[in-house]
């Protein structure tokens, strides 16, 4: 009941303050909703989807702005497009086959070499995160990384295979859109507030290479004291099902079509005169083939059933909708232009001085707090700030979302590590060891990725 609280008084507290050092009302009624939404958020003291639904109700009584433009961030395509990749998400789990994914890379690498083998199971892990979400394909492949930890009795192997799925999970959502939620907050809030979409594809060729260059730097420093004294006994894989065969096509169909949309030559939305299509359109087409599509079994079963579907993380879509909504308050209120002009003072750093504090700062916020969270305050404040500082808005919010994806020193900072440390077979002292460097290496990394290809 304290942290409850403290969220109104606080917010009342910050109004009160900001009145007094005359700014504007709208900004003012913002900034204390703002503060308001963050404590909640931060103390959790009730379900983050919940305290998501207070810029709904603030924002159009304080009369910052009105119920319409509020109500407008539930249908954001975004919503839309994370929804369908979610319902698709559960269609390739119910089926099986990013497990058999994961295993055929195993086996193809071999069992001999223990560095190989946890090197190959994160570019799995990896891959798998990039399509659906990494909460789900971690929960997914731990008992396969389980099972392999027990083929071997070497404690650094077991402990590099774990921290390893965690970790590739996290950077694996990064390479896509719909890979982490941060991200889709990103796309979000970047077109709320520039107006300009940031397609599948452009995030594609900005994350794709913090992957290719993240994920071996992460291997490599995990499994630097890994050997494995007899080789491990890997399961034997079964041919692939029909059941299979067909999730994996039309999934497979719905990312070649996020891929070619726009490129090359305007993609195939411009070869068809159809521009106006987005790649939530694309996602909903997916979703609708898998409820008609049969999946091959003897009962008459479709590749995807409403019990499956409806089993989505609605409350992460409440979650991005208050984001959405919020950000449209700081931009309406004109507080983040007052923002933006009061951080003016960082144009004396270097940019990639710049850069790299920035991401190495929001790593280390992220471990005690939600990246869905932090990404979702963060995002409407970086993009006043670059504006201020006469950038390109992504220049500042890349990073940061990012780095949102990039804290593995507590078991807090990411569902990967949760789920990972409730397996009982890490303890914090270990993930934060391994973590501080990581957050280190991958923030110089991170500040590589973004002056190289944004």
């Amino acid at each position: 009941m304290k942290h409850l609280a403290l969220g109104p008084i606080t917010a009342l507290i910050v109004l009160l303050t900001t009145q007094l050092a005359n700014m504007p009302l709208p900004a003012a009624l913002t900034l204390s909703t703002v503060v308001w939404v963050a404590w909640w958020w931060v103390t959790e003291c009730i379900p983050l989807p919940v305290t998501s639904l207070l810029p709904f109700v603030l924002l159009p009584t304080f009369g910052v702005i009105d119920t319409q433009t509020a109500a407008a961030a539930l249908g954001d395509n975004i919503i839309l497009l994370f929804m369908a990749a979610f319902m698709l998400a559960k269609a390739v789990e119910a089926s099986g086959v990013h497990k058999r994914m994961a295993l055929s890379l195993v086996s193809r690498i071999g069992a001999n070499d223990g560095r190989k083998v946890v090197i190959s199971f994160m570019a799995a892990t990896a891959f798998l995160s990039m399509w659906i979400s990494n909460t789900a394909g971690v929960l997914a492949l731990l008992p396969v990384a389980l099972a392999l930890a027990d083929a071997s009795e070497d404690k650094n192997f077991q402990q590099s295979l774990l921290l390893g799925l965690a970790y590739a999970g996290s950077l694996g959502g990064i390479a896509t859109l719909v890979g982490t939620p941060p991200n889709l907050i990103f796309a979000s809030i970047y077109q709320n507030m520039t107006g300009s979409e940031f397609s599948f594809t452009r995030w594609l060729g900005i994350g794709l290479p913090m992957v290719i260059i993240g994920l071996p730097v992460t291997a490599l420093w995990l499994t630097r004291n890994v050997r494995l004294s007899k080789p491990l006994q890997l399961p034997t894989a079964t041919a692939m099902t029909t059941y299979e065969k067909r999730v994996l096509t039309v999934f497979g169909s719905v990312v070649l079509l996020w891929i070619t949309r726009t490129t090359p030559f305007n993609g195939w939305t411009g070869l068809l005169g159809i521009g106006s299509l987005n790649d939530a359109t694309v996602a909903l087409a997916g979703v609708i083939a898998m409820f008609v599509i049969p999946s091959g079994k003897a009962t008459n079963e479709k590749l995807l059933n409403w019990s499956l579907a409806k089993d989505i993380p609605w409350g992460i879509l409440l979650l991005f909708a208050g984001g959405i909504c919020l950000a449209r308050g700081v931009m309406e209120s004109g507080l983040g232009e007052l923002i933006g002009q009061s951080l003016t003072a960082l144009d004396i750093l270097p940019l990639w001085l710049l850069i790299f504090v920035l991401t190495l700062t929001v790593s280390f916020v992220t471990e005690f707090t939600s990246n869905t969270a932090t990404a979702t305050l963060l995002m409407p404040i970086l993009a006043a700030t670059a504006t201020a500082l006469d950038l390109p808005a992504e220049l500042l919010m890349i990073p940061a979302v990012i780095a949102c994806s990039c804290a593995f020193c507590m078991p807090v900072a990411t569902p990967p590590n949760s789920i990972v440390f409730a397996s009982k077979r890490i303890t914090i002292k270990t993930m934060a060891r391994e973590g501080m460097v990581l957050n280190i290496l991958l923030a110089v990394v991170t500040t590589l990725v973004v002056l190289l290809f944004v």
